[in-house]
C-alpha cells in the first residue's frame, strides 16, 4: 500500500523544487539586474567624468591660445635674433699736478712760483661697457650703437644659445650712432626689417634687449612692451651726434638696452633703441620713465650700406660759415616779422659759402626744403650731411627770397 502512494508524495516534492528554482532563478534575475544597473551607473560616471575632462581641456586650450597673443607671438618670432654686447674700451686721461687747482688762491700763491709748472700728463685706462644689438642677416651682421662698441678694442657677442662670439666692427658712424658688427658663423636667427615710415601712432611697441647686463644671466633678452608714442622727433644734437626723425616710445628702455632692437606686433625691427630721457641715475646707469628714442630703421638700414661699403661715412667737410640764432634785437636790426631762422655772422675766404654766394646778414629759411627755425635746425642738417653733398638754401636778404645751393668740400684741418 505505501508503495502505490509513492507518487503522489515525490509530486508534492517536485512542486516543492520547482518553487524553489523559480526563487533561485528570480533571485539570480534581481541580482543580474542590480549587477546591470550598477554597470549602465558606472558606464554614465565615467561617460560623465570623460566629457567633464574633454570640456576641461578644451576650456584650458582655450585659456592658453587666450594667453598668446600679437605680442608673445612677436617676441617668440623676435627673441632669437637679440643679443647681449659687452666691450673692452682704451680710453685716454689727463692727470693734472693738484696744485693747479689752486693757482688763483692766494694762499697757495708763493708755492707755485716757487714750484715749476708741469704739462698735464696722460695714461689710458680700459673701460668694460655693455649694450645690446641684432641679427639682420643669417651670416651674421649685427647691428648696435656707436656709443656701444664704435671705439671698443674688444667686442664679445652672446647669442640667446649661451655663446660667446668675437665680433669684428665692420664700421660706426659717431653721426647718426649707428655701428655695424660680424661674427662668424651661418644659419643665425635673424630680424625681418620693417618699414619705420609706415608706424602707427599708438601701435604696439615693443623693446627687447640686455639692461644692466641681466642677459648675461640666462643668455635670454629682456622684453618691455608700450606703444609708438611720437614719430619723426628731431633732439638736440649730443656728443656730435645727430637724433634726427626719432621713434619715441614709452616702452621701458634702461642702461645697456642701447642698441636692441624696437619691433612691431608683427615681429618686424623698426627702431634701434638709442637714447632716453630719465630722472633718475645709479652708478649702473639711468633707468625708464617712459620716454626713450629709437633711431629708425629705414635710417639705420641706409647707413649699414654705406658701413658695409665703406667702413665709414666721410663727413670731414667745412662750410665757412658762422651762424648765430635770431632774438628781438636782431630781427628789428634785420627788420624780420619774426625770429625764426639762422642769421649768418661770417663767412670765410675761398670756402663752400663763399662759392655758394653766401653774404654776412643773411637768414637761412630752410635747408633742402625744410624749416629752419633756429640755429640748432641748421646745424643739424649741415652736420649729418657728407663729403660732396649738395644742401639747397632758401634766403632772406634784405626782404628778397633767394635760393642757393653749397656742395659741402672736405678741407684738411679746418674748421666747419
Amino acid at each position: 500500500m505505501a508503495e502505490f502512494n509513492a507518487p503522489g508524495a515525490w509530486s508534492r516534492r517536485s512542486a516543492l523544487t520547482r518553487s524553489s528554482l523559480l526563487l533561485i532563478l528570480f533571485g539570480l534575475t534581481l541580482a543580474s539586474c542590480k549587477a546591470q544597473e550598477r554597470h549602465d551607473a558606472e558606464g554614465r560616471l565615467m561617460t560623465v567624468e570623460a566629457r567633464n575632462a574633454d570640456s576641461i581641456a578644451k576650456a584650458n586650450a582655450a585659456i592658453d591660445r587666450s594667453r598668446r597673443t600679437a605680442i608673445t607671438h612677436a617676441v617668440e618670432k623676435s627673441a632669437p635674433a637679440v643679443v647681449g654686447i659687452n666691450v673692452t674700451e682704451v680710453r685716454e686721461y689727463q692727470y693734472r699736478d693738484p696744485f693747479d687747482w689752486f693757482e688763483d688762491d692766494p694762499f697757495f700763491r708763493d708755492y707755485r712760483r716757487m714750484r715749476p709748472r708741469r704739462a698735464p700728463r696722460t695714461f689710458q685706462q680700459e673701460v668694460k661697457g655693455l649694450g645690446s644689438g641684432f641679427l639682420i642677416s643669417s651670416d651674421g651682421y649685427i647691428v648696435t650703437n656707436d656709443h656701444v662698441a664704435g671705439a671698443a678694442t674688444e667686442v664679445i657677442v652672446t647669442t640667446t644659445d649661451g655663446k660667446e662670439h668675437t665680433a669684428e666692427i665692420i664700421g660706426t658712424d659717431r653721426t647718426t650712432d649707428v655701428t655695424l658688427l660680424k661674427i662668424d658663423g651661418e644659419n643665425f636667427p635673424y630680424l625681418p626689417i620693417g618699414n619705420s615710415e609706415e608706424i602707427l601712432i599708438g601701435e604696439w611697441a615693443i623693446a627687447l634687449g640686455n639692461p644692466f647686463g641681466l642677459f648675461d644671466i640666462n643668455a635670454q633678452p629682456t622684453v618691455t612692451v608700450g606703444v609708438i608714442s611720437n614719430s619723426n622727433v628731431t633732439l638736440r644734437p649730443q656728443d656730435e651726434r645727430v637724433y634726427l626723425g626719432m621713434i619715441q616710445t614709452d616702452a621701458a628702455i634702461s642702461s645697456g638696452n642701447s642698441g636692441g632692437p624696437l619691433v612691431n606686433a608683427l615681429g618686424e625691427v623698426i627702431g634701434m633703441n638709442t637714447i632716453i630721457y630719465s630722472t633718475s641715475a645709479s652708478s649702473r646707469g639711468a633707468g625708464s620713465i617712459g620716454i626713450g628714442f629709437a633711431v629708425p630703421i629705414n635710417r639705420v638700414m641706409s647707413i649699414v650700406d654705406d658701413l658695409k661699403r665703406d667702413g665709414g661715412i666721410d663727413r670731414d667737410f667745412w662750410t665757412g660759415i658762422n651762424i648765430r640764432s635770431i632774438d628781438a634785437e636782431i630781427a628789428r636790426y634785420l627788420k624780420l616779422q619774426s625770429t625764426e631762422g639762422a642769421v649768418i655772422v661770417e663767412v670765410a675766404p675761398n670756402s663752400p659759402a663763399t662759392k655758394a654766394g653766401l653774404q654776412i646778414g643773411d637768414v637761412i629759411t630752410k635747408i633742402d626744403g625744410n624749416p629752419v627755425r633756429s640755429d640748432e635746425d641748421v646745424i643739424i642738417a649741415i652736420n649729418d650731411a657728407r663729403v660732396g653733398q649738395v644742401l639747397t638754401l632758401t634766403l632772406n636778404r634784405d626782404g628778397e627770397w633767394v635760393e642757393t645751393t653749397m656742395t659741402l668740400q672736405r678741407v684738411e684741418r679746418r674748421g666747419r
